[in-house]
């Protein structure tokens, strides 16, 4: 009864009495109103509500506000067969019909804010609730609302209602840490007093932060102190609605009226929310017992029953104080929610939540809906911004943000470090370090950094960066560290800035003066001679004795037979063959000749466009610090290369271009640095496909910068800054062109015997043939002529 809500209640009841029976002379019934106090107690609430219904014989209670009561008195009810009018704004199930809710149900709004935090953008939340039954409760209900629209519920903080300044703000610099701009806060008042002088003592009510509020504190912000409203600036909160009528503003100036009349000096606090419940419960309860009490009256029974009353209040819907009262299920039906703006002295309305279709904010209820500023009037933030917060400033306490550069980077176009003559500060450059810079200016944090380099000692690897930023030592890490899902279950990184995958750098083929004899093999140039001499003397012996053009003096002849069988190498022979074995041999061997040219030309032209790799028992090398050289080799399955470890770009270019190593392995941006450092060398990059991830700056777990600096990446990429920086630092000579990563080159192989051994055995086959059947015909006609010589010589002695 001493509390705010209590007074204001007990207020209400005894106007609403009141009014009633003053707009309602001619009523038969009066109702009696008796009160108890139970000073904040469950066990007190309790034991009043047994004392009413044994002694006092009560027909109907209204009350208690306090969750915990409201479930004792909700089972009390049933048992008694009396109507409770709770106060409370907790959901309760339908199973105990008596226990009628007059008050809004919280958990409406939760849908609202979850609403208003996804159309600013935010990503996540932090949830601040009472350390109570309830509180908890009301944060499994906000984790659901938040939840349906993706929203992460990034901690829930419970705090106690008794917790000391101390306490509160040791809770808040917890969450300060966790770099989250969105708060929503669901406690009473008084917790929410304290809570707010906190967090403006630790600088969390500035620019960049969005402060959401319930209802919890809302519905009595009237009752709360000028210091608490100062702390709470910027500040938006859900406030039950209670639409203008004439009813409402006659209330409201007699109310003033009152209030001046019994404390003249004080300030004036307007009814809130609770005290037009009460009123409204009170026009309720009496109007159903009128009604209750003229149907007793027919049947001749004077008393008032529980069951009678029950059903009256269920059917009641009137234009009350509030607006339309009306039960559904015993729960009253709220349509909106008034979106104020904690601003000066008091609040402002900046828009409603309404309810139906899912829900959606407006200006004005029942005016078309503006798209502007989603919806809502313009909203003063903390900080006193208008825009809404897209991020929040980095709390550090004063401190610089941590960032852990390792020292044992041996690529210093991609990282170095660098120490400021003047300051003797250390800063980054480098590839990495000006992306890593460009990235982080953009987002004006207005935070300094400040760069640790990491030492190098003996077995150390960019695991070790990650390790100690898993255990926030430091805030961030700088350099050419590779994302994998390994790496990834410990800290958060960044998109990737640079190529994704790994490349083979190898050096260019020397340009030697026979490298036109490399597509065949030495035994395929031998059998191919052969066969163009075995061509020759086959066509000669079979061409000479009749056709004039293979005649003549030996020297002639020979020459002749030369010509004529290189010449079908470029199809360029001119003599013309008389017998159809020589047409047969010749077009038999153009064949073959075909056949041998376009694959001697297509490997001629692979081997000057790519230097031929052999990917068996070649030596291969890889950086020595990079964790690639197992992972990658794997996946590549080369076939038992010899490995060799190398650390620095000169070792790179040494190896290649000494020929101790045939080709070197590696991400992508490592390789092109080489490329940059040494354009004399003639090397060339063959990128792979893409088996890793490529280079991400590393940020401690659930930080916000992680996403923030992927943004900035992603812009920096597509309006150029990243191949800006990308050519300032890895810039390569024009004539060093690099392949498309998703290029794998084929090794030309060069043609030997055995491959074109068919088409050799054909063409000699049809030579030897045709050879032996000129052979045979030679033989006849030879031996024909002797035969016929001996005739002759036998006639010649006969006569």
């Amino acid at each position: 009864m001493e509390s705010w809500v209590g007074k204001i209640v007990y207020g209400c009841i005894t106007q609403a009495i009141s009014d009633f029976y003053t707009e309602n002379p001619h009523y038969r019934t009066r109702i009696v109103f008796t009160k108890r106090d139970t000073q904040g107690e469950t066990l007190r609430a309790l034991s009043a509500a047994l004392d009413l219904l044994e002694n006092s014989k009560v027909k109907a209670i209204i009350g208690p506000e306090s969750t915990a009561q409201a479930r004792f008195l909700e089972v009390l009810g049933d048992k008694a067969n009396v109507p409770i009018l709770s106060f409370s704004t907790t959901p309760f199930s339908n199973q105990n019909p008596y226990f009628l809710r007059i008050a809004e149900d919280e958990t409406t709004q939760f849908k609202g804010i979850a609403a208003m935090v996804e159309s600013f953008e935010a990503k996540n939340v932090i949830v601040i609730c009472e350390d109570t039954t309830d509180g908890r409760e009301m944060a499994a209900y906000m984790f659901s609302a938040f939840q349906e629209k993706g929203i992460q519920v990034k901690h829930t903080s419970l705090i106690s209602t008794s917790a000391s300044k101390e306490q509160v703000g040791k809770d808040l610099h917890k969450l300060q840490t966790m770099q989250t701009m969105v708060f929503v806060v669901h406690t009473q008042p008084s917790l929410t007093a304290h809570l707010f002088s906190r967090a403006k003592e630790l600088g969390m009510m500035g620019e960049g932060y969005m402060w959401i509020i319930t209802s919890k504190t809302t519905n009595l912000l009237n009752s709360m102190d000028a210091e608490a409203i100062k702390s709470m600036q910027g500040a938006v909160g859900f406030r039950s609605y209670f639409p203008a009528s004439r009813k409402l503003h006659n209330f409201a100036s007699k109310w003033r009226e009152e209030h001046y009349a019994l404390n003249p000096f004080k300030e004036f606090k307007e009814v809130d929310s609770y005290g037009i419940w009460a009123y409204d419960a009170v026009y309720a309860l009496a109007t159903a017992v009128e009604w209750v009490k003229t149907k007793e009256f027919v049947s001749k029974d004077l008393d008032i029953v529980g069951t009678s009353l029950l059903d009256e209040m269920l059917r009641l819907n009137f234009q009350s104080l509030g607006g339309e009262f009306r039960l559904l299920n015993g729960r009253t039906i709220s349509k909106a929610m008034e979106v104020v703006n904690v601003i000066g002295k008091g609040d402002r309305r900046v828009g409603f939540w309404m309810m139906a279709n899912g829900g959606e904010f407006v200006k004005e209820i029942g005016k078309p809906n503006s798209s502007s500023n989603h919806g809502l009037e313009s909203i003063i933030w903390p900080g006193g911004s208008e825009t809404s917060p897209k991020r929040r400033m980095l709390q550090t306490n004063d401190k610089k943000l941590r960032i852990l550069v390792p020292d044992f980077a041996t690529f210093p176009n991609l990282l170095q470090l660098t120490v400021d003559p003047i300051t003797n500060l250390s800063g980054v450059s480098g590839f990495c370090g000006d992306v890593f810079n460009a990235a982080f200016n953009a987002l004006d944090y207005g935070v300094g950094v400040e760069i640790i380099p990491l030492p190098y000692k003996d077995g150390m690897s960019y695991d070790d960066v990650i390790e100690k930023i898993s255990l926030k030592e430091y805030d961030a890490a700088v350099g050419d560290i590779t994302i994998t899902a390994n790496r990834s279950l410990y800290v958060d990184f960044t998109l990737p800035f640079t190529d994704l995958g790994i490349g083979t750098l190898v050096h260019n083929s020397k340009k030697s003066t026979w490298i036109f004899l490399d597509p065949l093999s030495a035994d395929l140039w031998i059998t191919s001679a052969c066969f163009f001499l075995f061509l020759g003397f086959v066509i000669w012996f079979i061409e000479h004795r009749t056709n004039e053009e293979f005649q003549g003096s030996a020297r002639q002849q020979f020459g002749t037979t030369l010509w004529f069988s290189f010449s079908t190498l470029v199809y360029a022979h001119r003599e013309k063959l008389q017998s159809n074995l020589s047409r047969f041999v010749v077009t038999v061997w153009v064949f073959v000749v075909l056949v041998l040219t376009s694959s001697y030309t297509a490997t001629l032209s692979s081997l000057l466009t790519v230097q031929q790799i052999g990917m068996n028992q070649i030596s291969i090398g890889f950086l020595g610090v990079s964790p690639l050289g197992g992972l990658v080799f794997n996946k590549l399955n080369f076939g038992g290369p010899k490995i060799e470890k190398l650390y620095s770009p000169e070792a790179y270019a040494k190896a290649l271009t000494s020929e101790s190593v045939d080709a070197i392995i590696n991400e992508i941006l490592y390789l092109k640095t080489v490329i940059a450092m040494y354009p004399s060398s003639d090397l060339s990059l063959i990128a792979t496909a893409s088996t890793t991830n490529g280079f991400g700056f590393v940020f401690q777990k659930d930080s916000p910068l992680a996403g923030e600096m992927s943004t900035e990446i992603a812009k920096m990429r597509q309006d150029g800054t990243l191949k800006t920086l990308e050519d300032k630092w890895l810039k390569r000579d024009s004539g060093h062109a690099v392949i498309p990563k998703d290029f794998s080159s084929p090794s030309p192989k060069i043609l030997n015997l055995y491959g074109f051994r068919g088409l050799f055995l054909i063409s000699g086959g049809t030579m030897a043939f045709s050879l032996l059947v000129s052979m045979v015909r030679l033989f006849r006609e030879n031996l024909h002529v002797k035969i016929m010589m001996q005739i002759l010589r036998c006639i010649l002695r006969s006569t």
